[in-house]
């Protein structure tokens, strides 16, 4: 699949622009806070239905406007399509100019992978930043999975707001029963979609792996969760209902999934090197780029979002030249050419977007 042309009206920093986009690779440079973010951040808005930035979405409305939106035409090898996202009081989803009631209608029309120097967080930080890697993938190829997973988080915060009316206005305990037993319903079926990909991660990572080190490592991945089993969940939570009623919430679950990284038998985070992290991110990648090929038949948009500043020129041409039939969108602060698969190349300054070459 590809897309095939971006537009934006009072997004961030542009007030109208029309971006029509290479199949093969598009390259966008300019100085810092030109505006080149804000173009891969539209996509990831098409296609995710979130930003990977913005903690409101009143930010992504230019602060002179009431108003937004961003427009993607995409072309995949059966159909084609339309997303357009508007944004005001509330955001609006549209599908082929049909206005959408839910978030997961979108959800596998545009399929991405993303790199940014920021990815090396998904090891370095708090398990939130794995479970969030494995959401974003997850939702692209089972739209179900964020139903299953808004429904875990509505029944945690009104499990966790009882916890609290239990010592506050002193309900009676026995009625966690009920919560308990939908919490470990939704969360035995997020640990069957969480389980099931990273599965298929590992088939890919370890190999990956080997060959950007040259068979020096072996990468593994270890995936720690209380919900691998309904029924000792559920137990898990009695065991721990007294702490939880003195601390107001819920201690076990799926919420506290994690994901551990080893590198010839040591975790990675911890005694890892700044390079070996760097490259398990890169291998983490591209092994979801190759499920989601496998899953879709097609090969998924791949936004490099200042991503080759991490690599030297002969490490950068090796990475894209092994990257086929992949539309690209690359940021970053200076223009360079790699090999014959640069088509497109555009200077952002200032938010405006120009074509300098094809």
């Amino acid at each position: 699949m590809y897309l095939k042309r971006i537009k934006l009206v009072n997004f961030r920093n542009y007030q109208q622009q029309e971006i029509e986009l290479s199949p093969n690779m598009n390259l966008f440079f300019g100085e810092n806070a030109q505006g080149k973010t804000n173009i891969l951040e539209a996509v990831f808005l098409c296609a995710i239905g979130k930003s990977f930035r913005a903690k409101k979405e009143k930010e992504l409305i230019n602060l002179e406007k009431k108003q937004a939106f961003v427009e993607i035409e995409y072309e995949k090898s059966d159909r084609s399509g339309k997303i357009k996202i508007i944004l005001d009081d509330k955001k609006n989803i549209f599908l082929n100019d049909i206005k959408q009631s839910k978030l997961s209608d979108i959800l596998g029309k545009i399929n991405m992978v993303m790199f940014s120097p920021d990815d090396i967080e998904i090891l370095k930080s708090s398990p939130a930043k794995r479970r969030r890697f494995l959401n974003i993938m997850i939702s692209q190829l089972r739209p179900h999975y964020v139903h299953s997973l808004n429904m875990y988080q509505k029944t945690l915060e009104q499990r966790n707001n009882y916890l609290r009316q239990i010592v506050k206005e002193n309900k009676p305990e026995e009625m966690l029963e009920i919560w308990d037993e939908s919490l470990a319903n939704y969360a035995k079926e997020i640990y069957e979609y969480r389980n099931e990909f990273v599965g298929k991660i590992k088939e890919k990572i370890s190999n990956i792996h080997s060959q950007i080190t040259d068979r020096q490592e072996e990468l593994k991945l270890k995936y720690i969760s209380d919900c691998e089993n309904k029924e000792t969940y559920k137990e898990e939570l009695i065991k721990s209902r007294k702490a939880d009623i003195e601390r107001g919430y819920t201690s076990k679950g799926i919420h506290r999934d994690d994901i551990y990284f080893f590198i010839n038998k040591k975790q990675v985070n911890i005694y890892g090197s700044q390079g070996q992290n760097r490259t398990v991110i890169l291998s983490l990648k591209l092994a979801e780029l190759e499920i989601i090929k496998e899953e879709t038949e097609e090969y998924p948009i791949l936004l490099l979002d200042d991503f080759m500043s991490e690599l030297d020129g002969k490490r950068r041409e090796n990475f894209l030249k092994n990257i086929e039939n992949t539309q690209i969108l690359i940021t970053c602060t200076e223009e360079f050419t790699i090999c014959e698969k640069m088509c497109k190349t555009f200077q952002v300054k200032n938010g405006n977007v120009e074509n300098k070459k094809e």
